[in-house]
């Protein structure tokens, strides 16, 4: 077993135990000493070796500790009240890049508790620090093809949308709430937008729990959890590291970016802080042929994050954070078939994102238990710009040129509160209130041009306004009734109130409001029975839930028809088999998942003729798919990680409001999809290290819509590869990573949507980046 989660004390690590401790393997030495001090020990795999001296006598934790691993190749940690970390001892003569197979025996998220994957009824993954770096991901679409049955459309930098398991509720981001719940460490950051593309900068590891999360999550979670989790202070020792990138693309813009941390302990062992920034450049490809401009799709980002970390004692932790992130793209990133890379659009059509939050985390723990207390404050800005000149007849005669314009601004204040057991008898327990309160401002506009050299003016307007309270109780409960053996139960019990308001004026219409409530109540269950049938290796069977509250439609200069202005809420029922299993001493490991999906009343956003959005209920859908995820780890510096994913999927119960059918698919969501790293790494000489990595990503073809008559797009591969040098220059750690994105120089139709208010003149396509070449340098203290 690589981990052992049972109780513990916050007293236990200055208290004095008695200890005995037979001579035996390390990992085997290292579980009993955690199971006699009483507290969670994760990490017991990374100390190979035999305890010849093992440990008998009375000692504080610490002690114990010390001693039995004095000659051992592992240290220890203790990364949380009552838990402690064990990994492989640092060479600081040799700095060795660490692997990158999304192998992590610490994660957070799927429980709310301090677990090893491997011993929980979810199918997770989590990507160290190491793979990130290793592999170069900046972001959750770069990140994607590590996970099996991840995936994100690619509209454009801050205009995506991420998707689990192929549980696609269209390719457009709009009024319903997204399907995956995005958090920044304990904290919710989006509600309805596409992801913000945070940068993955001096992050701990990446966790993805697929399937509906409802119970512990709530609403935003229908078809999982994506959480970014972030590295804390150091409370002991000074670091920096500074990381500088540059790129050139093939009949484009060259690309830049620096980043970097300072780690700084304020007061040592209690008070620490760190602090982390980028900048990033991101060199357009595409040239427009109306505007007559080069490399129109620019894309810059920005970002800084801030965390304080205070522990006064064992029982006590404080973390304190403000993050705040910039993005902007120059123009989208679609043309049309024919024109290679080159587009012919009468406007420049800008995107901004930008995400600014705070949030403090406070955990207090007891021998019987632990109380965690996450509040938060998130504020975003996105809006987007179309060129709307096809439609804009509908709304004023004459006009030469026309801009739709659509901002969002959303703040969230969240607070969740929950309490877990500690202990090391077969029931554990979880409980926990939430509650949040939301503002969605999201006014948009028609802008025409008349004559063509005259200002734009306003001639179409909706000012919409969202308010949306939730409350929930939550709750979970296991039992190991017998050796291996544990059952699991919970729920939720939610009310979502959202009230909508909406002004709507048009120079050709009579202006009209509205002003309306709704209301959601309901319970989402979770049930799960798992069984440990050898150390590291698990079979479970999990049923879950996902749910989304309805809403209201508005805007448009004719009011919708009485059924289209609202649409009703939506449910996801996942039944789940699942398999975990280790072998050839924890270097290779296997993660697969069966399951099969109820999804009812699916929301989906839409366009009218007119290119205005609204949200309607398309019909049913039943998938029936398989993930598996396969990491290996050879003793000759080769290792290899590959995932997959193949789905089936049926539609029914269409809404006939909606269109007469649908395709038996759902959109964006290919019935197969797969990723995989090769790395290859030895030492060439003293203090140095090489590494070679492969990536690979295939996404199979899918329909951006719900109609049958639509292209196909997808059935592509994305593919990257880098050389990395690692070692020592003047006592300092330095790497140097050189690679190639796109060496096949593959052009690939990769989202076959850009703007809605031109879909009807011809098809939209989204080509790859051509052939980049890059360089990454760093250094650190």
């Amino acid at each position: 077993m690589a981990a052992i989660g049972i109780g513990d004390s916050a007293e236990a690590a200055s208290a004095r135990i008695r200890f005995q401790v037979e001579p035996q393997p390390y990992p085997e030495a290292l579980l009993d000493l955690a199971q006699q001090a009483n507290v969670t020990l994760i990490g017991a795999a990374a100390c190979s070796g035999y305890a010849h001296k093992g440990f008998k006598g009375t000692a504080a934790l610490e002690q114990a500790l010390g001693q039995l691993l004095a000659d051992a190749p592992c240290t220890w940690r203790v990364i949380a009240p009552g838990a402690v970390e064990v990994s492989p001892r640092a060479r600081v003569e040799t700095p060795r890049p660490p692997p990158p197979v999304t192998v992590s025996e610490l994660l957070v998220t799927a429980t709310k508790r301090v677990r090893n994957p491997r011993e929980l009824a979810v199918a997770v993954t989590s990507i160290p620090r190491g793979s990130i770096e290793a592999t170069g991901a900046t972001d959750g679409g770069e990140a994607a093809g590590q996970f099996a049955g991840v995936l994100a459309t690619n509209l454009g930098p801050g205009r995506n949308k991420l998707l689990l398991r192929g549980l696609s509720d269209g390719a457009y981001s709009g009024r319903t709430r997204s399907t995956v719940a995005t958090y920044l460490d304990d904290i919710p950051v989006n509600y309805n937008a596409p992801d913000p593309d945070l940068r993955l900068v001096d992050v701990e590891r990446v966790e993805v729990a697929r399937g509906p999360q409802g119970a512990l999550f709530g609403a935003g979670s229908l078809s999982g959890v994506y959480r970014i989790v972030t590295r804390k202070p150091d409370l002991e020792q000074f670091s920096a590291e500074i990381r500088a990138s540059g790129a050139i693309t093939k009949g484009g813009a060259p690309s830049g970016a620096v980043e970097g941390h300072v780690n700084v302990p304020l007061l040592p062992y209690e008070l620490g802080l760190r602090l982390s920034g980028y900048e990033e450049v991101q060199g357009g490809y595409l040239d427009d042929i109306v505007q007559d401009r080069s490399n129109v799709d620019r894309t810059e980002r920005r970002g800084g994050r801030l965390i304080l970390t205070y522990e006064p004692s064992e029982a006590w932790s404080v973390n304190l954070t403000l993050a705040g992130q910039h993005l902007r793209s120059d123009d989208t990133h679609y043309t049309a078939p024919g024109l290679g890379l080159k587009r012919a659009v009468r406007i420049a059509e800008p995107h901004v994102n930008d995400i600014e939050l705070a949030t403090a985390t406070i955990r207090r723990s007891w021998g019987w238990g632990e109380l965690t207390s996450s509040t938060g404050y998130v504020r975003h800005r996105y809006g987007s710009v179309y060129d709307s000149t096809d439609e804009v007849y509908r709304y004023t005669a004459f006009a030469e040129r026309a801009a739709y314009a659509e901002r969002t601004r959303t703040n969230l204040i969240v607070q969740d509160l929950f309490l877990t057991s500690r202990g090391a008898g077969p029931i554990e327990w979880l409980a926990g209130l939430y509650g949040s309160y939301t503002t969605v401002k999201s006014p948009t506009e028609f802008l025409a041009q008349v004559p063509f050299a005259a200002p734009l003016v306003h001639v179409y307007g909706d000012d919409r306004r969202d308010y949306v309270r939730e409350a929930a109780a939550y709750g979970e409960a296991s039992y190991e009734f017998a050796p291996g053996w544990t059952v699991a139960a919970g729920g939720r019990v939610f009310t979502i109130h959202t009230r909508t308001k909406s002004d709507v004026v048009s120079e050709n219409f009579k202006p009209r409001s509205l002003d309306r409530t709704t209301r959601f109540t309901g319970f989402s269950p979770k049930l799960s029975v798992q069984w440990e049938f050898a150390p590291g290796d698990l079979l479970y069977a999990v049923v879950s839930e996902g749910y989304r509250s309805g809403g209201v439609n508005t805007g448009g200069a004719i009011e919708l028809s009485a059924i289209r202005q609202t649409f009703s809420p939506d449910r996801l029922v996942n039944y789940e088999l699942g398999l975990k299993m280790a072998r050839l001493s924890n270097r290779l490991s296997l993660n697969s998942a069966l399951f099969y999906d109820v999804w009812d009343d699916i929301q989906t956003d839409q366009f009218r003729p007119s290119g205005i959005a609204y949200t309607t209920n398309a019909g049913d859908a039943r998938v029936l798919g398989l993930e598996t995820e396969l990491a290996f780890r050879a003793g000759n510096g080769l290792s290899a990680q590959l995932n997959g994913r193949l789905s089936q999927t049926r539609t029914s119960g269409v809404n006939p409001d909606f269109r007469p059918n649908l395709v038996d698919g759902l959109p964006g969501a290919p019935a197969i999809s797969g990723g995989g790293v090769l790395s290859y790494e030895r030492e060439i000489f003293q203090d140095w290290t090489l590494r070679l990595v492969g990536q690979a990503t295939y996404v199979g073809k899918s329909r951006v819509t719900f109609d049958a008559a639509q292209p196909k797009m997808g059935g592509y591969a994305r593919t990257k590869l880098s050389a990395e040098l690692v070692g020592t220059a003047g006592g300092l750690p330095v790497g140097l990573q050189v690679y190639v994105l796109n060496p096949l120089d593959s052009f690939s139709d990769t989202f076959a949507f850009g703007n809605p208010f031109s879909r009807s003149k011809g098809r939209q396509i989204t080509p790859q980046r051509p052939v980049t070449v890059g360089m990454t340098l760093s250094a650190a203290l």
